[in-house]
């Protein structure tokens, strides 16, 4: 059996002898105290893979030293200072240790390494680690959160941490906009057709021919962009990355002001509440110099005067709250069921909203030379994949996976309300663990000058805040237990109350995607549930089935005899005292199993 990681190490430039003298070929295998998670983490793709490969090393060794074997090790390139950057990485490691008890230690090469969002972030972590008996180690600077006094030095190597990010976002944010005004290139990758030369735009060679005779004259002529793609996709020319082009690409680049040789201007984003965060968007119009005037950065594609025709070209086709032309549409609300699962059987790319049906996106936005395509009407095609979806699911055991995702997905999507709080909550903690850190540092560095009475006050009024929110923090995290919806009935019921948006977030959580089989001829009446295919998450497990069956006929016998609900929310009442019911006969029939063993 190979291991995971294997692809993560030789993409990180080891040699597979290497691998093997870390220790790192083998599965390893023992119990959990005897296994160890590492994780290596960079900001930036520029970053050297030489140092990476090192801080590896390092964990190694001192995963040898320790007596532990590596589990895994995860790697991913992401800030971990931006509290709305999601580390997949970094959570399949706390999990693999939290939830799964795979192991029981984490290895990071450096507290920075590990997080840079503050001491609020890395106690929580600690916090979940302790129950568990696991621990962090952090190798460079010697730190193990199972030892009496870490908590503390993490807090201020966690916090200290976070005060560097501040300041090398704010030194990357001054330099940047001193070279805007001045006419150079602010960074980042400049669109198709343009390189940059000493800090100005340059035509680049090997594109600006495509981009001028096969984007630029023909949107200037008014060819529409899904044609300029397909033309481009069949005489074999490639985006940057390699890619086909694609309708929505075209519009992207004739709209960015840098494709004129103009610094284009950018916004700040915001959160929830309206504080800045931060992140920047690129906006769809040029940087404006002090005299009023856009500021240039070297040569263009098109000059400012053809630009602005383009871009008056395109906004006189677009559709509101479409991607055509449309850069304030914002998030699009579905209106589809199946739309992000559902896959042509040709090329696998998505199948797309067309009017009534649902068609191949890249036939669409693409051309024909890219994908034949297919069309499947969208009514019939999602009734077909709620029927079953309901089977499925019905055919689940309790224990499934799938079971308990729908029961975060659909407590997610039903009370958004919980979901906000908890990130409200989780700020205040973050806060009020920063006031400990510095009202500790000041007591006993003596700076504060307060006696020992007024910081024992002190001390133990942010304690109890502490505790308090740590108190809600758990039971916020905890979501209902929908193992009991084995009953055709209050699933339907559960189905049909949900709205779009949340049969989509139910939908999503026992499907993968959805394939569809081309149909045989024009006019072929084969029935659809036949031609769809999905990829379930979770295999069908028919042991506990006619236990269960058996449950939902006593329950209906229950339910016939009371009067039947009338309105919405009793009949919501009358389903979750079903599910109270079934719960109860599935404990059960567990405990009757449990004592049998």
């Amino acid at each position: 059996m190979e291991r995971e990681d294997r692809g993560t190490l030789r993409a990180l430039g080891f040699k597979d002898a290497e691998i093997k003298e870390l220790g790192l070929w083998d599965v390893a295998e023992g119990e959990p105290a005897a296994l160890a998670e590492a994780y290596l983490r960079r900001s930036k793709k520029k970053d050297t893979l030489s140092t990476l490969r090192e801080h590896l090393r390092e964990l190694c060794r001192k995963a040898a030293d320790e007596g532990k074997k590596i589990r895994h090790v995860w790697f991913e390139q992401r800030s971990a200072s931006k509290a709305y950057v999601r580390r997949e990485e970094f959570e399949k490691a706390t999990a693999a240790i939290i939830e799964e008890g795979k192991s029981k230690t984490l290895y990071a090469w450096r507290t920075d390494r590990l997080s840079r969002r503050g001491m609020g972030a890395v106690d929580r972590l600690i916090d979940q680690m302790e129950p568990k008996g696991a621990r962090i180690v952090i190798t460079s600077e010697g730190l193990d959160s199972s030892l009496p006094g870490m908590r503390m030095v993490f807090g201020i190597l966690a916090d200290r941490a976070r005060e560097e990010a501040k300041s090398i976002s704010q030194r990357t944010k001054i330099g940047g906009d001193a070279h805007k005004k001045e006419g150079k290139w602010p960074g980042g990758v400049p669109p198709f057709g343009l390189e940059v030369v000493n800090g100005k735009l340059a035509h680049k060679p090997s594109e600006y021919s495509f981009a001028r005779n096969y984007i630029a004259v023909p949107l200037l002529h008014g060819i529409v962009p899904g044609d300029i793609a397909n033309a481009l996709n069949a005489v074999g020319v490639r985006t940057r990355k390699g890619k086909l082009w694609r309708a929505q690409t075209v519009i992207a680049l004739a709209q960015t002001p840098s494709w004129a040789g103009l610094i284009p201007d950018r916004e700040r984003a915001t959160d929830e509440s309206g504080a800045v965060i931060d992140k920047w968007f690129k906006k769809a119009q040029p940087l404006l110099g002090a005299d009023g005037h856009p500021i240039k950065c070297g040569v263009g594609v098109v000059t400012f005067a053809e630009w602005k025709q383009i871009n008056a070209k395109i906004e006189s086709r677009a559709r509101p709250g479409t991607a055509i032309g449309d850069r304030t549409r914002g998030v699009r609300q579905a209106k589809t069921l199946l739309v992000g699962a559902f896959k042509c059987p040709y090329c696998k790319g998505p199948m797309g909203n067309g009017g009534v049906s649902y068609r191949c996106g890249t036939r669409m936005n693409q051309g024909e030379s890219v994908c034949v395509g297919v069309a499947t009407k969208q009514g019939r095609a999602d009734a077909a994949m709620e029927t079953m979806w309901l089977n499925h699911v019905l055919s689940l055991s309790p224990e499934s996976p799938t079971i308990h995702q729908i029961a975060r997905d659909w407590l997610s999507y039903e009370n958004p309300e919980k979901e906000a709080r908890r990130q409200a909550v989780t700020a205040a903690l973050d806060s009020a663990l920063s006031r400990q850190l510095k009202l500790n540092k000041e007591f006993f560095l003596g700076t504060a000058q307060m006696d020992e009475a007024t910081f024992e006050v002190l001390r133990n009024q942010v304690s109890a805040q502490i505790e308090e929110m740590k108190a809600e923090l758990k039971e916020l995290g905890k979501t209902a237990d929908l193992t009991p919806l084995m009953n055709p009935k209050a699933l339907a019921a559960l189905w049909n109350v949900a709205g779009l948006d949340g049969q989509r977030a139910l939908l999503a959580a026992a499907v993968k995607e959805v394939h569809i089989i081309p149909a045989k001829h024009k006019g072929d009446r084969t029935p659809i549930e036949k031609r769809l295919k999905p990829v379930w998450r979770d295999t069908m497990d028919t042991r506990d089935v006619d236990g269960a069956l058996r449950a939902v006929e006593r329950s209906n016998d229950r339910r016939d005899r009371k009067k039947k609900p009338a309105t919405v929310g009793e009949l919501q009442e009358a389903i979750f005292t079903e599910i109270a019911e079934l719960e109860r006969d599935q404990k059960a029939r567990r405990a009757k199993v449990s004592a049998a063993r």
